[in-house]
């Protein structure tokens, strides 16, 4: 092991690299979560043993009753690459404290309990059939281990317990061959970066693992922000995770979740709005206790791969940052990165055969569906690009269709540069590149 570096000389360190380490990750816009674990049995949430008090010796009780059936893990990653995803996250060790593997630091394990197998050996097993990118997540809380709430003012617990969490990510990191994110949560009862040792641990656990990419959840900014339930761009690369019901990230009974449940058009409208604010989604899923995936979630996620398949190219790979609301509220553009090629998803298809496109000051070379490339016709006036002769209904079976927009070099884009009262009092003559 390499002397450990300062803050800030290992900070610049990461950000050297970050680039080349990122560049999947930027370019894959869609990850499936999984949080599963003994808090799945009793299907209240995974934060069931906090919440409603239980002892950890009763909360023990139920690890036995932890039995994922053989195969699990593989359909949750079929169902994620039917999805359209590249990569996915399995809760390993949840706030609850129960190993998903075979662990030789915490004997709460899924191979001295419930199933007696390795559910990260075989949820890594199944990323590399399906060619997904790994994510292990660990959690820095823990409510099984005693020392997990002592470690705040005892300096020996502490100790014990930093050298605890380092081992368990050790295991992690060096047991399943190469792995692609580490996913901390949890970050209390020490809740700074200092009060866990996070310098010195990562840059050990990076060792381990040099292409890694880490959260910012063990309190240091590492390689991308993590944002839960909410989808705001940032100035970093960052990640929305997103429940599949707005109610729990763990099981709760799905014939009752069901109504709430996130349609494809729902889980669409979060992609489009990563891709013009520049992150990735992590859309969760909850699996039932026996490891099965609910049928509520099921039916969205392979409806919304089937879409990724026809339209991908408007949502994969490193995409513009575009303003907020880039347009009107029934459509939102995404562009590639060069900003040459431009994507109107359409949440509402105009039904009156036309529709037009303000702002843009020069016009594009041409204009086509995108699911199969028939050309759209249209006009442009130095203000407006009008299209015609669209389909009368909307051509994508999924309710939302995308056209092309491909421009010989990047556009100049006013908002309403046709009207000054919105654009401080400016007037724009049209552009000299009308058609």
């Amino acid at each position: 092991m390499k002397e450990l570096l300062p803050k800030a000389t290992y900070e610049s360190e990461i950000a050297a690299s970050r680039d080349r380490r990122m560049a999947w990750w930027r370019d894959g816009r869609l990850g499936l979560f999984i949080h599963y674990g003994v808090f799945s049995v009793p299907g209240r949430g995974e934060w069931i043993q906090a919440c409603e008090g239980i002892s950890v010796e009763e909360y023990e009780k139920l690890a036995d009753l932890f039995l994922p059936k053989v195969g699990c893990a593989r359909e949750w990653v079929k169902l994620a690459k039917e999805t359209g995803c590249t990569y996915a996250v399995l809760t390993t060790r949840h706030h609850e404290g129960f190993s998903l593997w075979d662990s030789r630091v915490n004997p709460f394990n899924s191979i001295n309990f419930g199933p007696h197998r390795d559910i990260v050996r075989e949820f890594t097993d199944a990323c590399r059939e399906y060619g997904l990118k790994i994510g292990l997540y660990s959690s820095l809380m823990d409510w099984h281990h005693p020392d997990g709430w002592r470690c705040a003012f005892d300096r020996e617990a502490r100790r014990r317990f930093l050298d605890y969490i380092e081992a368990l990510n050790t295991e992690l990191l060096t047991n399943y061959g190469k792995i692609d994110i580490l996913w901390h949560d949890g970050n209390a009862p020490m809740e700074t970066a200092e009060g866990w040792d996070s310098l010195a641990r990562n840059q050990r656990l990076r060792a381990l693992q040099p292409d890694i990419i880490i959260n910012d959840r063990s309190g240091l900014v590492e390689d991308f922000g993590t944002l839960e339930g909410a989808i705001n761009g940032t100035d970093r690369d960052w990640e929305a995770c997103m429940t599949f019901n707005d109610l729990s990230w763990g099981y709760v009974d799905d014939a009752q979740t069901k109504p709430y449940a996130y349609s494809c058009q729902q889980i669409l409208k979060m992609i489009n709005k990563c891709c013009y604010s520049g992150g990735n989604l992590l859309i969760n899923i909850g699996p039932r206790p026996d490891g099965s995936v609910p049928e509520d979630a099921i039916r969205p996620l392979c409806q919304v791969g089937k879409w990724m398949q026809r339209n991908g190219a408007a949502a994969y790979g490193q995409k513009a940052i575009l303003p907020d609301p880039y347009w009107v509220y029934i459509c939102k553009f995404s562009a590639e990165s060069d900003r040459k090629t431009y994507y109107l998803w359409f949440f509402v298809w105009p039904t009156g055969g036309e529709f037009g496109v303000g702002g843009f000051r020069q016009p594009p070379k041409r204009i086509s569906l995108l699911k199969d490339g028939s050309s759209i016709p249209f006009t442009y006036d130095g203000y407006r690009i009008q299209m015609t002769q669209l389909p009368r209904n909307c051509p994508d079976e999924s309710g939302l269709a995308v056209l092309k927009f491909e421009f010989a070099a990047p556009p100049d884009y006013i908002p309403s540069s046709r009207y000054p009262q919105l654009n401080g009092g400016v007037y724009y003559p049209p552009s000299d590149n009308r058609l």
